[in-house]
């Protein structure tokens, strides 16, 4: 019976691929057939709740914002009161505070002393890696196009809510992970929801939570964490070592094989290697980028005044804008939420990893990780764009066209720049890739099993996709891989609000070691 429904829907797919016209590529009618058979899916997460007769928002983007407000209230602004702490739980400050202590909590799984595999800094830059990518470059050039430099306002306030969903996530991603005999720490919110729903009276519903998380982990890690970073940088690449008269053009599969190399050789040596590759690739590239930006800040100085005061006044009184005041809030929402992914749970799968006996140490410094990505990366990015006078407010562009536009903001001040930022880009598609398949990795063994063979065979593939991801333009298979990566957080969303207490708790813990340790 499996092989007589696998043979139909064989079938079914080939007689729909091949009876397109002639003229389309392979590319063009794997990309149509997909997107025919996807589409309901994709537009379903990423449908819009009209505001406007002619705007509306995401209403995975009211989730994410709702949710990020109400962790933000709950536990008392920890986005602002936890900051310096969080400083100096990366700086090694409380390392001592973290000796072993006997949990008295039946379902925490933390059994050594500083059991983990990774320091505080290499989560963190793991983490980070994932999400400091193609977002802050071109994603904040779609939104001020769009939605102009007030955009910007409204980015940054997401940024700063997102630091209370990040805390409460990877706070739940150490607390109930699991770690298997050799060391191997398995965590993220397939564990949490599991184990932590199960905890309040709530199994079969935190297992089912956690089987749709994971599926669509899986499915997000090709796409979005793969297929799309590679293909944006090798757009990149070509555009800037002359595009059609390029030594590269056409050849993104070449330029995809060697991506795909070079990730392969990280991701088979699991979360240590990968933290040992980003802990030192997330601060370089972000301090090249950053460099860069402010050198480009720093001859335009005089400008600075006007460009922020455009991003004041475009947040509350644009002119011009289609959607007016509530166009330019719903795109600085949008970018600020997707680029920094709180909410989504998975920034929590690397975070697990943390060598830790309290999981309220780790929550802390995951809520640096938004204030990074979007408060200071994004709004370099764009008061960059801004005082160069790149933006043309009201108008739609793609992500290749957004990386362009900072590309030429970086030009207008030393013309080598771009070459600079095209490296950027790769490093930040790398970074993402491998941090985003360690994700995928781990849901895929939460599916599958822990087997070595199992985890080989996944990153095989993901290595398969990286190659596909350059040489193609499949354009329906990253829509729907992304609306898999924004559809994680209706189950991670509810494990949060549902575990918040948890959190509570482990909070209160931690405080009270490290005033023991004072006195």
């Amino acid at each position: 019976m499996k092989k007589l429904l696998i043979t139909i829907c064989a079938f079914i797919f080939s007689k729909s691929l091949f009876s397109q016209e002639s003229t389309q590529s392979l590319d063009q009618r794997i990309d149509q057939s997909f997107g025919n058979a996807t589409s309901w899916f994709t537009d379903s997460i990423l449908a819009e709740i009209p505001i406007t007769d002619t705007i509306g928002i995401p209403w995975v983007l009211i989730v994410l914002i709702s949710g990020a407000l109400y962790f933000s209230i709950y536990f008392k602004l920890i986005n602002f009161k936890g900051f310096f702490t969080a400083i100096n739980v990366v700086r090694g400050k409380y390392d001592h505070v973290d000796t072993h202590e006997k949990q008295d909590d039946i379902t925490a799984t933390i059994k050594a002393e500083s059991t983990g595999e990774v320091s505080h800094f290499q989560a963190l830059t793991a983490a980070l890696s994932a999400t400091v990518g193609l977002g802050n470059i071109a994603g904040v050039a779609i939104a001020l196009s769009i939605g102009g430099a007030g955009a910007t306002f409204w980015m940054i306030l997401v940024g700063f809510l997102g630091m209370a969903s990040k805390f409460v996530e990877c706070t739940l991603g150490v607390k109930y992970r699991e770690i298997a005999s050799d060391g191997t720490v398995y965590g993220g919110p397939m564990y949490y929801l599991k184990n932590g729903l199960k905890g309040i009276g709530f199994s079969k519903f935190g297992k089912l939570l956690s089987i749709l998380f994971a599926i669509m982990c899986v499915g997000g890690s090709f796409g979005g964490g793969n297929m799309f970073q590679v293909n944006q940088a090798f757009k990149l690449f070509e555009y800037v070592t002359g595009g059609k008269e390029s030594f590269i053009y056409g050849q993104g599969w070449l330029f995809g094989l060697v991506m795909a190399i070079f990730a392969g050789i990280v991701i088979i040596g699991g979360i240590k290697k990968i933290a040992k590759v980003t802990d030192k690739i997330v601060p370089i590239m972000v301090l090249v980028y950053v460099l860069a930006v402010i050198t480009i800040l720093i001859m335009n100085y005089t400008q600075i005044p006007n460009a922020l005061s455009e991003i004041f006044n475009g947040a509350f009184n644009p002119t011009g804008i289609a959607g007016g005041f509530i166009g330019v809030m719903i795109q600085g929402f949008r970018r600020g939420a997707f680029s920094n992914e709180a909410g989504i749970g998975s920034s929590s799968i690397a975070h697990s990893a943390v060598k830790t006996n309290y999981a309220a140490s780790e929550g802390l410094v995951a809520l640096l990780e938004p204030f990074i990505d979007t408060v200071v990366v994004c709004t370099m990015t764009a008061l960059a764009l801004i005082i160069t006078g790149q933006i043309t407010t009201g108008t739609q562009i793609s992500y290749e066209q957004g990386a362009i536009l900072t590309s030429k903001a970086l030009e207008s001040g030393i013309s080598w720049f771009p070459y600079l930022l095209t490296i950027a880009v790769i490093l930040f598609a790398f970074s993402s890739m491998i941090s985003w398949s360690y994700y995928g990795y781990q849901a895929w063994s939460y599916l599958f099993g822990r087997k070595k063979r199992t985890g080989n065979i996944y990153k095989i593939i993901f290595c398969v996709f990286t190659v596909i991801g350059a040489a193609a333009t499949l354009n329906s298979v990253v829509d729907f891989s992304d609306a898999m990566v924004f559809a994680m957080m209706v189950p991670n969303m509810i494990g949060l609000v549902l575990l918040a207490p948890k959190v509570i708790k482990e909070l209160k813990r931690y405080k009270l070691a490290i005033l023991a340790k004072k006195s």
